[in-house]
């Protein structure tokens, strides 16, 4: 079951739950595996990582591998910038992050990964749930790899963003 197939309310905070902790391992071992550098600098228990992770001062998000990918994980500083809660963020598609004009851009983009594993210094305008638009940049995207270094998704951080 993926966070985005819970059945009930979400009560606890997102970095407690068992999917969200394994998925936060593989974030981070994915992004190891592709730029050879760590995504955060952490020790400790899967849950003890988690939770750093989740309240990092940059952007993580991540979709899943659906034909019209579902976001399927953000951080605090992702929930802040696009408006959302974690509820309404999981149930998005990553597509309606973007803008409808900036989508063409972004699909080439989520495809070079594919082909390369990351992508580093992307840059473009994101919208958030309310509307706001805010530009992006030293983006980087990779895909995401579960346990058997089987693609599972596609993750992106940056530590830009400004208000346009």
């Amino acid at each position: 079951m993926s966070v985005s197939d819970r059945p009930e309310p979400f009560t606890q905070l997102p970095w407690q739950d068992p999917i969200v902790i394994q998925h936060s391992q593989r974030l981070l071992r994915s992004f190891q595996h592709w730029t050879g550098r760590p995504l955060l600098v952490v020790d400790g228990s899967p849950i003890a990582i988690a939770e750093p992770l989740f309240t990092a001062p940059f952007v993580l998000v991540s979709h899943g591998t659906e034909v019209d990918p579902i976001l399927n994980y953000g951080n605090q500083q992702a929930l802040q910038l696009w408006e959302m809660d974690w509820q309404q963020l999981t149930q998005t598609p990553s597509r309606l992050t973007a803008e409808p004009i900036s989508q063409e851009t972004r699909n080439h983009l989520l495809a070079q990964v594919q082909t390369q594993g990351y992508v580093s210094g992307y840059e473009g305008i994101r919208i958030s749930s309310t509307g706001r638009r805010f530009r992006i940049s030293n983006v980087v995207v990779w895909d995401v790899l579960d346990e058997n270094n089987d693609r599972c998704g596609q993750a992106a951080t940056f530590d830009r963003w400004e208000f346009i």
